[in-house]
Formats: C-alpha cells, structure tokens, sequence
C-alpha cells in the first residue's frame, strides 16, 4: 500500500513540474537589461525583404539617437540619356538589326536585307532605296568592308537626313504667341497639349488653353484637368459649340491678359472627312484674323502607326499649314523609321517627342541623340566582332 501511494505522489510531482517546463518554454521569464542587451549584440541581423527595417548589405550602421541624413533626390537625366533609355524597344526594332546585318559579310544578300530591315522599320520603300543606294555607293568609294565602320557611315547618313530642318519652336517677340494643336483621337493630342503647357509654366510663362475639341462631350474636362495640373488657364464653351468660336474666346482671353502662349486644341479629325477638315481650315482662319498669324501649327501623330501616320500627315497638310510634328508613344513599340519618313516624303520636321506617360515625358526631338540612342547597343555589339569580309564590288 505504501508504495503504491508513493508512486501516486512521484507521479503527480513530475506531471507538475512537467507541465512547469512547458510554461517556462512558452513564456519565458522578462530579462534583466543587462543580460538582453548581450544577447541582442550576440543574434544575427535578419533582413525581411519589403519592410522598413531592411538594410541593404554593406549600408553603414546608424547608432540609436544619431541625427538622420537626408538621401540626396536621384540625379536628371540629361536628354540624351532619357533618348537612350526611352527608345529601348525601337532600338531593338531597328538598330540592331541594322547593326547585325552590317556585322557580316556586304554582299547582295546583306544589302537586300539591309533594305527589307529599312522599310519594315517604317522608313518607306522609296526612301529606302535610296538610302541604300547613297550607302552602297560610300562604302564602295571609302573601301569599307564592314563592321563599325559601315555601321558609322550608316548613323552619319542618317544625322544628315535628320539635321537638315529647323526643328525650333516659334515664338513671337513681343505679345501673345498661338499654336494650333491637331490630329486624329488616340494619338495623345490632348495629353501632348498638357504636358507641353507644364513644360512652359515650369520656365515661367503664362499659358492660356483654348478647348475647341468640342466634338467629344469628355474633351474639354480632359483638356481642363490637365490645365489645373500644368497652372494654365483654360477657355471652353458648351459640348457642340462652334470650334471657331472658342478659338476666338481663347484669344481674346489670352490677348487681353497678356499671355504668353496660346494653344488651341481642335476636334480629332478623321483624314478622309473633308466637312471635319474644312472645319479645321475655318479654326486656322479666324486665329490668322485675329491674331495676325498662327505662329505654329503642330500635328500629333502616333509613332505605332507607321505608314498610315504619314497618310494622316498628308491630309492635315493640306487642310492646314503644318509646321512641324508632335510623335508620341516612340518609346513603346514604335520602328523609329517613321521619324526619317516624315521629314524626307513631307518635309515636316519632327519638333517634339513623347518618350512615356508622366507629365515631364515631352522632349524636343534632338536627331544626334536619336541616332545615338537607336545604335546604342548595337554600336557596342559590332565593336566587338570584327568583320572579316570584303567589301562589296
């Protein structure tokens, strides 16, 4: 009997100071200052990706109660930086194919491909051939046989094509300069307006927005919310209104407040409307009454559709004196040869560039920076494969 109740009380002694155990491990007891501070000097660091106490490998300690230092802001890019790293899918569109081609042998076959790589690029066929041809004929009175030399012969012919036009925004010396915005819906007519007008704030002149889009019901809050984001004043009347009309409301406002800049924003016109057209043509006449003269009229094309952008260029030049040309989207999937179409069959500079979404994304087109950039990894690729082959004959 005796021992069974002491086997009774050792058993419930160890249950106790099991279950003793368990709650230590699972609460265990506050340290003292001392000994935590040890411990912590003595555990690793774990970095957990995406927190705010990540520290990247290398970075210096910060003590407790050390005064923060502020990270300096990211530095600009320069404009041909931005050419260069905007104008990655168009350099892999045209650049390096050009550049792979040039990389072996200049015979026949290379120069056909050489053309087929030019007018898939949105070049055009006739301006192809003649590129080609001006091409052949230098490599063959230089005796280059390839490589980085053809490839730098090729980028000089393509700078004398670009370098040629004025591609300089006008302004009036004195009074209130206007500028025609047009072109097609889902070209970016109106976010190009917008952005070009923070642009011009940002340097410091006062910018009126003449809403004569008034086809669309959405276009004038469009054009007014961008005004609010680039501190431009916005002009607009009714949906349905007479473009002409708020072209002229637009000038009276712009004029009578001493603005710098005018720019009027017309209905995005289909080429082969003639009445729509005609309307533009009425909107150019009234600003010219007015005014005196319209200083610029820009035509916004979209760079992703190649030849058929040069189709809409035609029609607006001749409903409108087109001046110069606004191509967005270049840093998307755009061939890049679009820009040298435009200028050798119309003979209309490409003034401005639309290299992504923010507000800052509109640069003035700078052909040695485009060229740069559309080579720029190609250049560096044939550097280093030296060619082996003969010159063509």
């Amino acid at each position: 009997m005796d021992v069974v109740i002491l086997a009774l009380v050792l058993g419930v002694l160890v249950a106790v100071v099991f279950v003793a155990l368990l709650r230590v491990r699972r609460h265990p007891p506050p340290l003292d200052e001392q000994t935590a501070e040890q411990l912590a000097d003595r555990a690793p660091t774990l970095d957990v990706p995406g927190t705010d106490a990540e520290t990247p490998a290398g970075a210096p300690q910060v003590a407790e109660g050390a005064p923060s230092v502020a990270m300096p802001p990211p530095a600009k890019l320069s404009p041909a930086e931005r050419f260069r790293t905007r104008l990655g899918r168009a350099r892999s569109g045209l650049g390096d194919a050009l550049a792979s081609i040039l990389r072996g042998r200049l015979d026949d076959d290379a120069w056909e491909e050489l053309e087929d790589s030019l007018i898939a690029a949105d070049v055009g066929v006739e301006a192809t051939l003649e590129l080609v041809a001006g091409l052949r004929e230098r490599v063959r009175a230089e005796h280059i046989r390839g490589g980085p030399e053809a490839l730098a012969l090729l980028k000089e012919i393509l700078r004398l094509e670009l370098g040629v036009a004025d591609r300089s925004l006008r302004w009036r010396d004195d009074g209130t300069t206007v500028w025609l915005i047009t072109g097609v819906n889902g070209t970016g007519k109106t976010t190009s307006i917008g952005k070009i007008a923070a642009r011009e704030t940002a340097a410091g002149r006062t910018v009126v927005l003449a809403a004569a889009d008034t086809f669309r019901a959405a276009a004038a809050d469009q054009l007014e919310r961008w005004g609010e984001r680039a501190s431009a004043r916005v002009v607009r009347q009714e949906s349905g209104a007479d473009p002409a009309a708020v072209a002229f409301d637009g000038w009276s406002a712009a004029s009578s407040s001493g603005a710098d800049l005018l720019m009027v924003d017309t209905a995005g016109r289909l080429q082969n409307k003639r009445a729509l057209m005609d309307e533009l043509g009425k909107v150019e006449r009234v600003l010219d009454r007015e005014a005196g003269h319209v200083d610029e009229v820009l035509l916004v094309l979209d760079a992703t559709t190649g030849q058929n952008g040069l189709s809409q260029a035609s029609a607006f030049a001749e409903a409108v004196d087109v001046s110069g040309v606004v191509l967005t989207k270049l840093d998307s999937t755009a061939k890049g040869g679009i820009v040298i179409a435009i200028q050798r069959q119309l003979g209309i500079p490409v003034k401005l560039v639309g290299l992504g979404e923010d507000i800052d994304d509109l640069a003035t087109f700078d052909p040695d920076a485009f060229v740069d950039a559309l080579f720029a990894q190609a250049t560096q690729d044939v550097s280093i494969e030296q060619p082996t082959a003969t010159e063509d004959r």
